[in-house]
């Protein structure tokens, strides 16, 4: 696994100047998260790791327009190191493929067994405490308000999470739980967002006193 450590000390220079939703620490989140899963579900370590790695070296920030297409930058770096790094044609095959379609905003669920893992593995981060953290870090960066003075809580509304960031709560991160592919995830899946509906309710509590 000499390659995966050279990986982490190139990833760690690519992600340098992503914002604190995607740096190396991310990265890093998503790389144990990955492994964790990766070996009770059977995968390629190798490929699925590499990838967890490389999984973010484009990050387009989420307030242009251009944000959904960061997988596929990604996809497409992460090919051209790969090859770099003397991965097989296959290898790099499959782990661009689990690097494209991972995202959410690619509305995909990936082929093989590393894709649905690394997928898993991200979205995990982006439920839980930390999930909570790096939503509002999102939103800070974008000097988004943190909810709708008139409805909070997306009771009388469809959520707009580019113009509050808890109605990111509403129209992602709340769901995730059930998007999950793999079992392992969803077992922790469900712990995580039982942190987040506490943290909606205890935030009702102090906004509605």
């Amino acid at each position: 696994m000499r390659s995966i450590e050279k990986l982490k000390e190139e990833v760690k220079k690519l992600v340098r100047k992503n914002d604190p939703a995607h740096d190396f620490e991310h990265v890093m989140r998503v790389y144990r998260n990955s492994e964790k899963i990766g070996k009770r579900e059977g995968a390629r370590m190798k490929l699925l790791l590499s990838a967890a790695l490389l999984h973010d070296i484009v990050s387009i920030p989420k307030s242009d327009r251009k944000s959904s297409n960061s997988s596929l930058k990604s996809a497409i770096l992460a090919q051209k190191i790969l090859k770099r790094h003397g991965y097989s044609r296959d290898e790099i095959g499959m782990v661009s493929g689990a690097i494209r379609d991972h995202s959410f905003s690619r509305g995909k669920v990936p082929e093989t067994i590393e894709g649905r893992v690394l997928q898993d593995a991200d979205r995990l981060d982006a439920i839980g405490a930390i999930g909570i953290a790096r939503a509002f870090s999102v939103g800070g960066r974008s000097n988004r308000p943190f909810y709708s003075k008139l409805d909070p809580f997306c009771q009388r509304r469809r959520p707009d999470d580019q113009k509050w960031t808890l109605d990111h709560f509403y129209k992602k991160l709340l769901i995730l739980e059930k998007m999950m592919n793999t079992k392992t995830a969803k077992i922790e899946a469900k712990r995580r967002t039982k942190i987040m509906q506490k943290y909606l309710n205890d935030l009702k509590k102090e906004i509605y006193p």
